[in-house]
């Protein structure tokens, strides 16, 4: 009884701080003394509840290096031009017949560079929209392709910092999982864009039919036109649209093929933005270093609506969610505040499977948390125990626990962003052909495959409900950005695809498994 009050407080909370429109960072705060009376309550000493949550917090601090330079590396790609030169050259192939699923892969391939959902929308989001209502295109699908493709990237770019978190909390190689993550998106990315191509056909054989539509098709065509070519001038009288704007883009795709390490290939990308800033854009030291810390802001209303954001401090609402989410790790473990939830989500596994579960487990952690960060690691939270095998949990791995305050968190050896580890047991390690038979090995390669699966669920579940939900943070700021309506959610049919195949290839796993039997 005192869990669920405690958590519907909790919820009362939040959901104020969100229909106000405030800051969620204080309501989080609050969370963490409302946590800690439980756990007061139930007799637990406060010493050992704060000890567990400061554990998790400097775990969980690793990952936060990286967030800084993703807001320089965002910064730094708006003021180099490199945002700028992608939008205005991918502008002009915008068509009235393909404008659906071209918004929708554009609006991907976006996210995939820059690893941001809101920054997606705010560039190539912005301008498909405006360029699909001169077409015509129906706002309500032409919102859900949008909102659908800035989130393929946020999933699994290389610079996403949820596929960072994810990696962070479940102890997973990153280019492990984004490959993973490849393989279970692939046929969801399909069918949505053969969905949005079919949504198109019936305006493209009504622009077809009569003399007055043809022409209407003709003029859409001509405002195409205007527009991209108005984009290429907007951006023209800002910045020098010199192909070397593009670098920055192109290191971090080539380094990410060749698996290096994510932060240093930010390092790379903001070396190379720093010089296209300066001897391409002709930008100032000071007005560099107020760029780094303080994020773009263009002098022109209309570039600055497109383009305006990024920096450090871009990145310190999301930095303080991690930290205070990850107190809540230390304090839920030290209270065992959520036993009788995990015993009930477990249950719920048993019958229906773990990804399932753990589906269910996210929309109601994405309906509760009102924004996608909380969401994710609500979820690993509660979900985390369901991907766990007895054979993992050898003596060394409870030292370990113990050592780490049995947080949830582990110290990072750095190859969970990326760089590969043959002795860390993260999935895609590589155990000693001559003890391959070994209790410690066989353990050691079955937790990988446990943090593995998990990374997988979090990031096919969580991560793509959060934007969903209508109060969310995580959906609502990109619709806002691209003034689509709220029934836009409907349409992002990638993002319901992707959980709905997961379970249906689990049942059908299921199933083959009991015919085995």
């Amino acid at each position: 009884m005192a869990e669920a009050l405690t958590m519907l407080m909790f919820c009362a909370v939040l959901f104020v701080s969100v229909g106000f429109g405030w800051s969620i960072i204080p309501a989080l705060l609050i969370g963490v003394l409302l946590f800690t009376g439980y756990g007061l309550v139930r007799k637990v000493p406060l010493r050992g509840i704060a000890v567990h949550a400061a554990g998790s917090m400097r775990a969980a601090s690793t990952v936060l290096v990286t967030f800084v330079l993703i807001g320089l590396l965002t910064s730094l790609w708006r003021a180099s031009g490199t945002i700028a030169y992608i939008v205005a050259h991918a502008a002009t192939i915008i068509h009235p017949v393909t404008v659906l699923p071209l918004s929708f892969l554009l609006c991907s391939g976006m996210s995939v560079l820059t690893g941001s959902s809101f920054a997606s929308a705010a560039t190539m989001g912005t301008i498909c929209m405006s360029l699909g209502l001169t077409m015509n295109a129906d706002p309500v699908i032409l919102g859900g392709a949008i909102l659908a493709g800035v989130y393929v990237g946020d999933r699994c770019s290389p610079v996403s910092t949820s596929a960072l978190l994810v990696a962070q909390l479940t102890h997973t190689n990153l280019f492990d999982n984004l490959g993973r993550m490849v393989r279970t998106g692939a046929v969801p990315f399909i069918l949505s864009c053969l969905v949005y191509g079919a949504a198109a056909v019936p305006d493209a054989h009504y622009g077809s039919g009569s003399g007055a539509s043809r022409s209407a098709t003709v003029a859409g065509q001509s405002a195409v036109a205007d527009g991209a070519t108005d984009i290429a001038a907007l951006f023209s009288s800002t910045f020098h649209l010199h192909w070397l704007t593009v670098l920055p883009a192109i290191v971090v795709i080539a380094l990410a093929l060749m698996r290096l390490d994510v932060r240093l290939i930010m390092l790379a990308s903001i070396a190379a933005s720093t010089a296209v800033c300066i001897g391409v854009q002709g930008m100032g030291l000071p007005d560099l270093l107020q760029l780094l810390v303080f994020g773009y802001r263009s002098d022109d209303p209309q570039v600055a609506a497109l383009l305006d954001g990024g920096g450090m401090v871009s990145m310190l609402t999301v930095m303080a969610i991690v930290c205070i989410s990850a107190a809540y790790s230390g304090i839920f473990m030290q209270t065992h505040m959520l036993d009788r939830l995990q015993h009930a989500i477990s249950a719920l596994a048993g019958r229906i499977g773990t990804v399932t579960a753990t589906i269910i487990t996210a929309v109601g952690a994405a309906m509760l948390a009102c924004n996608q960060t909380l969401a994710i690691m609500l979820t690993h939270q509660l979900c985390g125990g369901l991907y766990r095998h007895d054979a993992a949990y050898d003596g060394s791995k409870r030292i370990a626990d113990a050592a780490d305050g049995g947080t949830g968190f582990a110290p990072s050896s750095g190859n969970n962003t990326g760089e590969r580890d043959t002795t860390s047991g993260d999935a895609g390690s590589v155990v000693d052909a001559a003890d391959t038979n070994s209790p410690a090995n066989t353990a050691a390669a079955t937790d990988a495959d446990d943090r593995a699966r998990l990374a997988l669920a979090i990031e096919d579940s969580a991560v793509v409900l959060a934007p969903l939900v209508p109060w969310a943070i995580a959906g609502a700021v990109p619709l806002a950005t691209i003034n689509a309506p709220t029934s836009s959610l409907f349409a992002a049919v990638f993002l319901y695809l992707l959980p709905l195949l997961r379970i249906v290839g689990e049942l059908i796993a299921g199933k083959s498994a009991s015919a085995q039997v």
